[in-house]
């Protein structure tokens, strides 16, 4: 299987990097990417892995629309720029991230208000905490910014999913949970515990489009597919699995190419009237060349992908031995 690092430079800090790193990889069903962050070990990418594993070498399913209606996302940024995203995106639905360690609700209420400005009284606004808030901080927070400009939802508003049960009882807006989903042992408490309205999935932290398809249907939730700031090879996996779904009643967390500062594909995947279409993409060799990274990186990712490959490995020869 062919392997192919990159690092792209990305034009303003978001979730606290400056550029995103991986590896593609081509397989006999075409492009994938392997892009686990930085600060996560081993043992965390291996869904990563088997993500772009399944997509390099599956076919995807049976896609049920040709186009997934998608949000712009709007950084923790000022509220001109914040006015700014939304305006040049065309979505009618924006996700605007709040609880940015060193911002307080000032800044929150002041972003999401020139938000719903730019979008307009019938658009979709959002929220995404990251788990930002204490229980307490939530129902403050959730509430002010519900009254000052309404709400589609709040994105994982606190970390723990026994304060995301106990918000859902203390607020009218819907919860919506990801990293309670992606980042847990078990994403099925989410639901046993009733701790959100909606399941945000994340193809590469959860395994890949067909586990995120099988989550889909046992979860019984709404879902959202979101991306995690990924190239265009990528995002198609996302696209793949939002197409797929039997409903899509919320648009999708997928048009993030404007967070980085280049792709690896010829025509990046840019919304066009809030839609996306759905399909493989091929890497264009010019655009591949462009995001090269320097030998050490490139060795630190072959490095890494190695290890993950070697733990994968020992992994399922322990489960085809029981």
């Amino acid at each position: 299987m062919r392997t192919v690092p990159f690092s792209i430079p990305m034009p303003m800090r978001f979730r606290g990097i400056e550029r995103r790193e991986g590896v593609l990889l081509e397989g006999s069903a075409g492009w994938a990417e392997f892009s686990p962050f930085l600060d996560y070990d081993t043992a965390e990418c291996l869904p990563w892995l088997r993500a772009a594993l399944d997509s390099a070498s599956r076919p995807w399913p049976e896609p049920r629309r040709e186009q997934v209606p998608v949000n712009c996302t709007v950084p923790a940024v000022d509220p001109d720029v914040a006015r700014d995203i939304v305006e040049r995106s065309g979505c009618r639905t924006a996700k605007v991230k709040v609880a940015e360690p060193g911002q307080d609700l000032t800044h929150d209420l002041a972003r999401v208000a020139a938000v719903r400005e730019a979008i307009g009284p019938d658009g979709h606004v959002r929220v995404d905490a990251n788990g930002g808030w204490t229980l307490e901080e939530a129902e403050r927070a959730v509430t002010a910014l519900d009254a000052a400009v309404g709400l589609e939802y709040v994105e994982q508003p606190c970390a723990a999913v026994e304060d995301l049960a106990a918000l859902r009882r203390r607020v009218a807006v819907k919860v919506a949970a990801d990293e309670s989903i992606r980042r847990a042992d078990d994403p099925y408490r989410v639901r046993d515990l009733e701790a959100a309205d909606i399941a945000v999935l994340k193809v590469q932290p959860l395994g890949g489009v067909h586990a995120c398809l099988r989550i889909a249907e046992q979860i019984e939730l709404p879902v959202v597919v979101s991306s995690a700031v990924e190239t265009s090879i990528g995002l198609a996996a996302g696209l793949a699995l939002a197409a797929a779904l039997p409903d899509l009643p919320h648009a999708c967390g997928l048009a993030t190419t404007s967070l980085l500062d280049a792709d690896v594909v010829a025509r990046p995947l840019v919304p066009v009237g809030g839609l996306l279409p759905a399909g493989r993409l091929a890497i264009d060799p010019d655009a591949l060349a462009g995001v090269a990274p320097p030998p050490a990186t490139v060795e630190r990712w072959h490095h890494r992908l190695a290890e993950v490959t070697a733990m994968l490995e020992q992994e399922e020869t322990r489960d085809a031995r029981r």
